[in-house]
């Protein structure tokens, strides 16, 4: 039995939250009725005052709270928040067209023009796309737009600047200039369209952006090889050029067999001009671009940085590297070289020990020598060393090989035998 302070279900109390919704919901009918009459910004800005007051009110609002175990139960609540943005988003459609509208379009235009490649008739587009919007802002403000139009993209970019603040300045009215407005719109997507459908140098298939770098300028009306990428190739290889190769390389590289030969092409070029590209494949661990950058003897400090690196590491890398460090002749390398006569894999140290040969540096000859004197090392590692020391060719390194003529290996004592005859050999 109630004691008076309760209400039963559906009496007095469970009806006045009901009110209340009935009554911000009719709030928000006459707020549509004034969003569809409205007819400038002033009325527009009422609207949006009423739906800031609606929501405040309805923040304040004890509605009933949906039963949790009942999925299709109503939400009174979260139904007229969902009109009240539903109305916003009508609001935010109604207002305008602004001049800022067509001022951001513009902007947007110019960002791509500047940052995009465009193939010649693709410049060619975007002058008939932005010389149309500068006639159409001349037409509907009455005014001359500044600097005159050229035709390169840097003239393009300049003119819609200067149509851009011309629209700016004119400082119009969404009211008062409506029509005005809404032609430069139309205009300014018009622009838009025409940016956007310009012919782009990456809208064009790889051997059409090989035609447009002249990439087979350098073929005859015949070719024997096929894919005809290889014949011009060969030419360009024989010109010397490293940027056509490289320009094949980076678009048709992910064929196998066009890298591999456009790898072989930069070895036996030994252009130091390729050492940046190949130092990008370089640092991540691409063999074939170390391979590459040692047969340039292009021994930077960012080559060397990059392979003293990697010297340490993977023994397939290793070896590669330390022949690339070998070529390159950087006496910069010796320590980091011999510290690898040390490996652990009888393949790393034999190269480790020919690199320093090709380095030729007289701080090697100690070390050499006593991978020499190690009965316990491989036969490749110590006819390596011999190798190196008679590389090396001072008197100090063949003297040191020179004590094996007699050696138990062949080929340590055919070095050895070198040194020996290089020791007696007399002087100029």
């Amino acid at each position: 039995m109630s004691d008076g302070d309760e209400s039963d279900e559906g009496g007095a109390d469970a009806d006045a939250p009901a009110e209340g919704a009935d009554a911000i919901a009719e709030r928000l009918d006459t707020a549509a009725d004034a969003l569809a009459d409205a007819e400038t910004e002033a009325d527009l800005d009422d609207v949006a005052t009423t739906l800031d007051d609606i929501e405040a009110d309805l923040a304040e609002t004890d509605l009933p709270e949906p039963d949790e175990d009942d999925e299709e139960a109503e939400d009174p609540a979260a139904d007229l928040e969902d009109r009240i943005a539903d109305l916003r988003d009508d609001l935010e459609s109604a207002r305008g067209p602004y001049a800022e509208d067509v001022t951001d379009v513009v902007e947007d235009a110019n960002t791509t023009i500047e940052s995009t490649r465009w193939t010649e008739t693709g410049v060619e587009d975007l002058h008939d796309a932005v010389a149309a919007f500068v006639d159409a802002v001349d037409d509907t403000l009455a005014e001359t737009v500044d600097p005159e139009l050229g035709e390169e993209t840097d003239s393009l970019v300049a003119a819609l600047d200067a149509a851009s603040e011309t629209v700016a300045a004119a400082d119009l009215d969404p009211d008062e200039d409506a029509d005005s407005i809404a032609e430069l719109v139309e205009a300014a997507d018009a622009l838009s369209a025409g940016v956007e459908d310009a012919e782009a140098y990456d809208d064009l298939s790889v051997r059409e952006k090989l035609r447009v770098e002249g990439f087979y300028d350098v073929l005859g009306t015949k070719h024997k090889d096929f894919p005809p990428e290889w014949s011009a190739l060969k030419e360009w290889e024989k010109h010397d050029d490293v940027e056509m190769v490289l320009l094949l390389l980076d678009l048709m590289g992910d064929s196998d067999f066009m890298e591999r030969h456009c790898i072989e092409s930069l070895e036996r070029m030994a252009n130091p001009d390729c050492v940046d590209a190949m130092l990008e494949r370089a640092e991540r661990r691409d063999q074939d671009a170390i391979r590459v950058i040692g047969k340039t003897g292009h021994a930077s400090e960012e080559v060397l940085d990059t392979f003293h690196e990697f010297v340490d590491g993977d023994p397939s890398l290793q070896v590669v590297v330390l022949r690339a460090l070998g070529e390159l002749g950087s006496s910069e390398s010796t320590q980091p070289v011999a510290d690898q006569l040390a490996a652990e894999e009888a393949r790393v140290r034999s190269q480790a020990a020919r690199a320093l040969g090709m380095l030729g540096d007289p701080r090697a000859v100690d070390p050499l020598g006593d991978v020499l004197a190690d009965e316990e090392e491989t036969e490749n590692v110590r006819a390596s060393a011999a190798w190196a020391l008679v590389q090396i060719g001072t008197r100090d390194a063949l003297t040191t090989a020179a004590e094996y003529a007699d050696d138990r290996s062949y080929v340590v004592q055919s070095e050895a035998e070198r040194a020996a005859e290089a020791v007696e050999a007399p002087t100029a």
